[in-house]
């Protein structure tokens, strides 16, 4: 097995981990702002907390999808193919989304507003469901023959691992959101995330626990199992965080859950990057599914000095806009008339 293959499989793996533990955060938000802001300035606060991030996180996704593309063109053919009904969804889900933030404060009617909340909402339930569903069935098995084609229908695909994978990283957006808005608001806004996840984590999180869990007794090894109870201690620090207030431990919390359980679904795995259900011999490995070594020394290199660069802007962004944001930081919702030229 060459190192380079180990090296971009782990790089693959950080940069899904940092698209959900970024992107996870205000997913969370854009369905809290369907189903737990209370009036239009509760949902501007809630906007505002990751108006100046979101477009940057979702850099991640686009960033993995293009390493894997590079790095393991045939893993990327096969998944891609295989489940290009529901990633199809999350892409215009994404698009709907992202839609809807630019153009929500360009009207000022109540009728207009709440349609673009239903489309933050909505799109950032659906892109959720669907990465989640993805992601799990990469973990657990798609039905592609030697070819590394889809075996059967456009809805081979559907099955409980998908649904469970889908709600794992629902259920995680939404405490990840909470955690984060309890973070970043002051007021009404803060304490109805507070209780959310002081509340709704345990029930909201079994999902996720049980993906992890299944994907231990199917492929665990002893340090993957390290690897979980490292993330069930992190979790359970944050909650406790969380009951005490203690909102940046109680987030950080959340997001080194995250990091661990989602390192051990890796490493288990580990060196099959997509299992067939068909024939074991037919899934895809790191060895059988990369390109060759020069591909990925240039990407290497490129990577070494580009990475940081876009590590310490992002950085900063946060940096920049660490503060809180209360209702007395949004102006009351007007409608700005262009001149008229005479």
């Amino acid at each position: 097995m060459d190192a380079l293959h180990i090296v971009w499989f782990v790089a693959i793996a950080a940069l899904w981990i940092g698209f959900l533990i970024l992107e996870g955060f205000d997913l969370g938000v854009g369905m809290h702002m369907l189903f737990t802001a209370r009036n239009d300035t509760h949902r501007r606060v809630m906007l505002n907390t990751i108006g100046p991030v979101w477009d940057g996180n979702e850099v991640w996704l686009l960033v993995a999808g293009a390493a894997t593309f590079a790095a393991f063109p045939f893993w990327y053919a096969s998944l891609f193919s295989t489940l290009y009904v529901p990633l199809t969804l999350v892409l215009v889900a994404l698009i709907v989304r992202a839609v809807a933030i630019e153009f929500r404060g360009k009207g000022a009617s109540d009728r207009w507003r709440r349609l673009w909340d239903l489309a933050i909402g909505l799109g950032s339930l659906v892109a959720a469901f669907g990465i989640g569903a993805a992601l799990a069935l990469t973990t657990t098995g798609l039905p592609i023959n030697a070819n590394g084609d889809r075996v059967g229908g456009p809805f081979a695909w559907f099955n409980g691992y998908a649904v469970l994978g889908g709600l794992a990283v629902v259920g995680f957006c939404l405490v990840h959101g909470a955690a984060f808005l309890a973070l970043k608001t002051d007021g009404p806004v803060r304490e109805r995330a507070g209780t959310i996840v002081r509340s709704w984590a345990p029930i909201a999180l079994l999902p996720i626990v049980a993906w992890v869990l299944v994907i231990q007794f199917q492929h665990g090894k002893v340090y993957t199992l390290i690897l979980i109870v490292g993330a069930v201690a992190a979790v359970t620090w944050a909650w406790i965080s969380a009951r005490a207030v203690r909102e940046g431990r109680a987030f950080a919390g959340m997001a080194v859950f995250l990091l661990l359980g989602a390192a051990s679904i890796f490493a288990s795995v580990f060196p099959t990057v997509l299992p067939s259900t068909i024939d074991p011999s037919f899934s895809l490995t790191v060895d059988n599914a990369s390109s060759g070594d020069y591909t990925l020394g240039v990407m290497s290199v490129v990577t070494a000095f580009g990475l940081p660069l876009v590590l310490v802007y992002q950085t900063w962004s946060y940096w920049v806009f660490r503060k809180r944001v209360s209702e007395s930081h949004i102006p009351a919702a007007h409608f700005v008339v262009p001149a008229v030229r005479k």
